[in-house]
């Protein structure tokens, strides 16, 4: 079997990744806007909102309270496409609540939504960067990515990267072999596994691994600012509503793992194999198909995750929220402790 070739070196504040972090928060995509915000080695070129976890209206708003949160300002965040290319909208309200972000308390949004949909924002963002420099940080269908591809096909040369989080190639959680991420626009991922750019699978059997114990919990919480106090209040609400629809003692909490590999692919390891997406099946629509049975031949261009470091991970995401510091104090009514880039 050939020696797969080294992970890239560990992003850094003097290196740090270009990412678009196309998202539909949701509990973990709140924990990833808020890695991807409070790590030295991402530069969040944009925010785009995908329906998903809840609306489209949702959890864009929802994206914006985060941001409000987090004191992120200066990126631009656009609202994308309200429904999948084909099927009609399924979303995740026992997993994620009405709001799509049950829990805490959800500020007003700060600053407006960037005009364009996020379709055009992914293509002008891609093209106006130097080839190889932007990673795409899906965490939600992967609706807008395909659309982005089909409408300007450029972008798929000049991607740096995919990392998605979603699929599985042993397990599911939509349906017994189909993650949520992936069976909610089969088709859009069809698209996106069979474009020929460099992609990440960081699927349910890595982000299984990343389970909010409470000893992660009471590490956030011990930061003590407003952040870290959202934070917990997410995985309150994410925790029970793990427990009581699909029986996890602790929720996993996926979408920040996508965002970990960006900063530092060592944390993950991964697998070449070649990956499709099931669309015909009756009881299998949305499986992420991995073909293992033999070596990945030279043209693959698909990768899965497969161990996770969790203690690493959980020290990427406890950094970022403590770096983020007190954004928002003034209103808290609390003294600033940091500030976020």
């Amino acid at each position: 079997m050939p020696v797969p070739p080294p992970p890239p070196a560990p992003a850094s504040a003097d290196s740090p990744r270009k990412i678009i972090l196309d998202c539909d928060p949701g509990h973990d995509d709140a924990v990833a806007l808020l890695l991807a915000h409070g790590n030295p080695g991402i530069e969040l070129l944009a925010v785009t909102t995908v329906v998903g976890n809840q609306t489209l209206e949702k959890v864009t708003r929802n994206a914006l309270s985060v941001a409000a949160v987090a004191g992120i300002t200066g990126v631009p965040f656009a609202a994308g496409c309200p429904r999948p290319l084909v099927r009609t909208v399924e979303t995740a309200p026992d997993i994620h609540g009405d709001s799509g972000l049950d829990g805490p308390d959800l500020p007003e949004p700060s600053f407006a939504l960037d005009p364009r949909h996020a379709v055009d924002l992914i293509i002008e963002t891609v093209m106006s960067h130097e080839p190889g420099t932007v990673t795409l940080v899906p965490t939600a269908g992967l609706t807008n990515i395909a659309m982005a591809a089909r409408k300007e096909p450029r972008i798929v040369e000049r991607v740096r990267e995919v990392v998605l989080m979603g699929g599985g190639y042993h397990v599911g959680n939509w349906s017994p072999v189909a993650e949520f991420n992936i069976k909610i626009d089969p088709e859009a991922a069809h698209i996106v596994f069979n474009e020929c750019w460099p992609l990440v699978m960081v699927g349910l059997d890595l982000t299984h691994q990343a389970l909010a114990t409470p000893d992660v919990v009471e590490r956030i919480a011990a930061i003590g600012t407003r952040p870290a106090r959202f934070v917990v209040e997410l995985m309150d609400f994410f925790a029970a509503a793990y427990r009581d629809n699909q029986g996890f003692e602790h929720p996993p909490v996926h979408d920040p793992c996508a965002v970990a590999y960006v900063i530092d692919p060592s944390i993950v390891t991964t697998r070449r194999a070649p990956v499709n997406i099931e669309l015909t099946g009756t009881l299998t629509l949305g499986m992420t198909v991995a073909d293992f049975r033999a070596p990945a031949p030279e043209e693959c261009h698909t990768s899965v995750a497969v161990d996770l470091d969790r203690e690493r991970f959980w020290d990427l995401v406890v950094d970022a929220v403590r770096a983020i510091g007190e954004p928002g104090a003034e209103s808290a009514g609390d003294e600033p402790q940091g500030s976020g880039r």
